[in-house]
């Protein structure tokens, strides 16, 4: 009779082992769902916007170099007509200057020959900052693909949770029919019975809740996707992978190639251009310019004419103004390096961090992987002695709380340590 129990307790096992090892046939990979949430992403639609919108304040800057052509049209109603009087041998004479009512219309194009900068420093403002907004989109980009690489592994990590919680009610069912056999025959108190009875309904309750848990995973993962929310999930399995790269190589990669921290340093470039632009007014300002201007005057020879003019303008005072405006465009700057430093300063830690993380998670694999075996055959042989009736159900319970902690621990363990080397490539700005 002990040798059938212990048959039947192996089975659950043997199945949890088997859907463990299983492959998913079709499954969907996390390159795939990376590919899927960068193209139906909002915010990241978002941020490309603002990209293309920095890319069109560029061409703009670059337009003010080229000719500006402008039409200017209007008409012109006088109290009186314009005459100039002449004295001639004591007559007083009028002479009609213009009509009193009359139309004029004039088309002109300017040309900036020079100024002082302002044109030149004001492209590349503009340039910087569509640099900056590129590696904006970037590292949205990156945050998107370590978001859906949580809720990816949240997914994997309900679905194995939800197989210990199973192999855990299946192997209290079949404890429970063993102690009822046992009852039966005499062999054990109604105690024993009533407190695996108790075990298992906590059992199913603890299962109940972790399939609501993985459902509301599968929710997550879907809306990041643009799913429907209840659509099916199967995804493959995620390997951690352990790195061996020392602290100090990662933290100086990191600190090179993370697009926040350039990101940044274009801005700050750009707001140094703008200063100096903004700078260049007060110098000053060469335009070359000419066109066709035609007055509608009868009295006139000729009401057309054709006109170039080289004029300059120069700004000798302002009050100060473009200096203080300037000085304001600085101190943004200087802002913006001291939020770059601290940034530093943080991706810096983060790295470290990370980096411990899946040293710490890599320990608990092996530690918890011995964990199983042992408490599987701490199972086993609590059972046995029960039967025989050399242990209490307390043991029985005990070791098979011991069995499914066990797994979950390892499960915990192995997901947390895929997601803290997806982190840390976050963290170095490869992901």
């Amino acid at each position: 009779m002990n040798r059938s129990i212990q048959v039947r307790r192996l089975v659950p096992l043997a199945g949890l082992a088997a859907a463990l090892l299983a492959g998913h046939a079709g499954a969907e990979s996390l390159q795939q769902a990376w590919d899927i949430a960068l193209t139906v992403d909002r915010g990241l639609k978002a941020s490309r916007e603002n990209t293309a919108a920095a890319a069109s304040l560029l061409e703009a800057a670059k337009s003010a170099r080229l000719p500006h052509v402008a039409l200017e049209a209007g008409y012109t109603a006088l109290g009186e007509t314009p005459a100039a009087r002449l004295d001639f041998f004591g007559q007083s004479l009028h002479m009609p200057l213009a009509q009193r009512n009359s139309a004029a219309y004039r088309v002109m194009a300017t040309l900036p020959l020079y100024t002082g900068g302002r044109i030149a420093r004001g492209i590349d403002a503009a340039t910087a900052g569509m640099d900056a907004a590129r590696l904006g989109e970037a590292a949205d980009a990156q945050n998107l693909k370590l978001r859906v690489a949580d809720a990816y592994v949240s997914v994997l990590r309900a679905d194995r949770l939800l197989q210990v919680a199973q192999s855990h009610v299946t192997s209290l069912q079949a404890h429970a029919r063993d102690v009822g056999n046992l009852h039966e025959q005499g062999m054990v108190a109604k105690s024993d019975l009533l407190s695996v009875q108790v075990a298992l309904a906590d059992a199913r309750q603890r299962h109940l809740q972790v399939a609501n848990g993985l459902d509301l995973a599968r929710a997550a993962y879907n809306r990041l996707l643009g799913r429907p929310l209840e659509q099916p999930v199967a995804l493959d399995d995620l390997s951690p992978e352990a790195t061996q790269e020392p602290l100090p190589a990662l933290s100086e990669r990191a600190l090179a190639q993370r697009s926040e921290l350039a990101a940044l340093a274009r801005q700050i470039e750009a707001l140094s251009h703008q200063a100096a632009a903004v700078r260049g007014t007060t110098a000053p300002q060469l335009a070359l310019s000419g066109g066709y201007v035609y007055q509608e005057n009868r009295h006139q020879v000729h009401p057309g004419q054709w006109m170039v003019t080289l004029g300059v303008k120069w700004n000798l005072f302002d009050a100060g103004v473009a200096g203080h405006r300037a000085n304001a465009v600085e101190r943004q700057a200087a802002a913006l390096t001291q939020h770059r430093d601290e940034l530093a300063s943080l991706i810096a830690l983060q790295v470290r961090q990370t980096w411990l993380d899946v040293q710490e998670t890599h320990k608990r694999l092996i530690v918890t992987q011995s964990a199983i075996a042992q408490a599987k055959e701490n199972l086993l042989v609590a059972r046995d002695r029960y039967a025989n009736g050399l242990s209490t159900q307390t043991e029985v319970l005990h070791a098979e709380t011991l069995r499914t902690g066990s797994e979950s621990n390892h499960a915990h363990a192995l997901f947390d340590a895929a997601l803290a080397g997806l982190r840390l490539k976050r963290a170095t700005g490869e992901l």
